[in-house]
């Protein structure tokens, strides 16, 4: 082993001794220098290294074409949406008696004489039959194996019964009987209407009768898309018209359901352009696919380098300084930006993919596929602020949102107590007496309709005045819950987030405050670091032991 002599009275000092400092020194030096650069933002490592903000560059060109995806699907589906609804209006008016056109409440319409019953029966019987000859829209019976399908009548029934109200007696076996018969369209051709009223299956008893269920399907094609140069879709619709008997009160509530699915289009031949833009349309979201692609890999391979950065810190932190790095420390190195971009490419691809299917006919989700591309698009637009947060006028806004969340979190919690008590509250009291309160998800949105100020006289009129106790209760109960949230409760919320507000405008005027991490690369040396237990009882592990304890951190 080397080694060098220092004169009398001095000690020997090997080359290896003298190397080690020089190592650590540019360890540290190094690490110092990656987590520097790892913390800029794009145009300072632009600046730094000339390095070519490549995922800065692919976001931009990602909001411009995921925007551009979405808004061509969403004309599409306007399209089928539209299609849909039209349809249903035009079923009622063709099926049920004396539709006016306006739904009278969750059911579509009533009726309250036997009479009444049998006509609006026979009516939707006969309109069946003559369907092709009265309905306006491309419209034909549902075929299965060459044979067409026909409509389906079935009746559900008590098995027993006998009711005499005016001596309050009741002989009934709850046991349900169903009863089906099955009209076919070639036979109901050939069959005249009043045939079938002399049937002993449409010999209703009305005093055990249930309900009377009406179900037919019926196949039509959307011509319209052709306007928009797109390949026209084929519909199967799941028609049901159901009489609803169960409350036995003398009103009969009329039911209209409709349920659309898209099929594929058998032997279709259209000549034009149409075929040529599909296939242009295809191909763009095969770029939006691999464009998010190449997010996703830059933004996986970022959060990868991010996590080995922190093992570097995290152990030459330990090792020089022998104390462990807290956990805000270590989130500093996991980016939610990255984390948001890679969520919503994964989203979008899959939801380009099912996009691209049913552009072509092979698939007909357009639920599932509006909510990928719809939240995957939300989130590329919230991703833009990551950006705007490099502009200190701009920051405010995304830092007094990370100020403000933990409190805001456990404030609605508690609120949420509060909320929930007068929701059960006003469910069981006012529900018999206020249609507003007739079930929980009603009461739920009209208390929240009543904090944000909304439809407070008419909550306030609409109370029955049947019972007094019952109407004294609910004006307690609307003065109480309306003056302790909006007067109390969402003042409380707005000061918690102005709190935050000031605070961050305070942190920007005198300095934020200093964390283990930020200090290791202000600081060039490592005298002020000490070795020693920590005395400080701070909640935030990452604050010096002489700072605040009151302050934020914020990263």
């Amino acid at each position: 082993m080397a080694m060098q002599y220092l004169g009398k009275g001095r000690t020997l000092v090997t080359r290896s001794m003298m190397a080690q400092p020089d190592s650590d020194y540019k360890e540290e030096a190094s690490l110092k220098e990656d987590l520097k650069f790892y913390f800029m933002n794009p145009c300072e490592k632009y600046r730094a290294r000339r390095q070519i903000p490549w995922k800065l560059g692919l976001q931009i060109l990602k909001i411009v074409m995921v925007t551009t995806q979405l808004i061509l699907f969403g004309l599409s589906n306007q399209l089928v949406v539209s299609f849909k609804e039209e349809n249903t209006v035009a079923f009622k008016h063709l099926f049920l008696k004396n539709y006016s056109g306006v739904d009278e409440d969750d059911y579509i319409c009533s009726v309250y004489t036997q009479q009444d019953v049998y006509d609006s029966i026979f009516f939707a019987i006969n309109q069946y039959r003559q369907l092709k000859n009265i309905s306006l829209g491309i419209l034909g019976y549902e075929q299965d194996e060459d044979e067409l399908s026909g409509l389906q009548i079935c009746k559900q029934q008590y098995r027993k019964s006998k009711m005499l109200p005016s001596n309050d007696t009741l002989n009934i076996d709850s046991t349900i009987e169903t009863e089906c018969i099955l009209l076919e369209p070639q036979v109901l051709a050939v069959k005249e209407t009043s045939d079938l009223k002399n049937s002993s299956f449409f010999s209703l008893e009305f005093y055990r009768l249930i309900e009377v269920e009406l179900s037919f399907k019926l196949k039509g094609i959307d011509l319209q898309t052709i306007h928009a140069r797109e390949l026209p879709d084929c519909y199967e619709f799941q028609n049901t018209i159901t009489f609803n008997n169960r409350a036995h009160s003398g009103k009969m509530k009329i039911f209209f359901d409709t349920d659309a699915d898209i099929e594929e289009c058998k032997d279709l031949n259209i000549s034009g352009s149409i075929q040529k833009k599909t296939q242009y349309i295809l191909v763009f979201d095969g770029f939006v696919i691999v464009s998010c692609f190449a997010s996703l890999i830059l933004c996986t391979r970022s959060i990868v380098l991010a996590l080995k950065l922190q093992k570097r810190f995290v152990n030459f932190f330990l090792e020089k300084y022998k104390r462990h790095v807290c956990s805000a420390d270590r989130l500093e190195f996991i980016n939610g930006w990255y984390v948001l971009v890679i969520i919503s490419d994964m989203m979008t691809i899959i939801g380009s993919i099912m996009k691209m299917e049913i552009k072509a006919k092979n698939l007909a989700s357009y639920d599932v596929c509006s909510i990928l591309l719809g939240t995957s698009t939300l989130f590329v637009w919230v991703g833009v602020i990551r950006y705007l947060g490099y502009f200190q006028t701009y920051n405010v806004l995304i830092l007094t949102m990370q100020a403000s969340l933990p409190k805001v979190l456990r404030f609605c919690c508690c609120a949420g107590m509060i909320y929930l008590g007068y929701t059960f509250c006003g469910w069981i009291v006012l529900g018999p007496y206020h249609e507003k309160f007739e079930d929980l998800n009603t009461v739920a949105e009209c208390l929240f309709s009543l904090v944000n100020g909304d439809d407070m006289f008419a909550t306030f009129a609409q109370i029955q005045r049947k019972s007094t106790l019952v109407w004294l209760f609910s004006r307690l109960y609307l003065y109480s819950f309306i003056s302790l949230f909006i007067y109390m409760i969402l003042s409380l919320f707005i000061a918690l987030i102005t709190d935050s507000y000031d605070t961050i405008k305070k942190y920007q005027q005198s300095g934020f405050p200093v964390t283990d991490l930020h200090e290791f690369l202000k600081e060039c040396g490592s005298e002020e670091y000490s070795t020693g237990p920590r005395t400080s009882m701070s909640l935030c592990c990452c604050r010096r032991w002489k700072s605040d304890d009151d302050l934020i951190l914020i990263n």
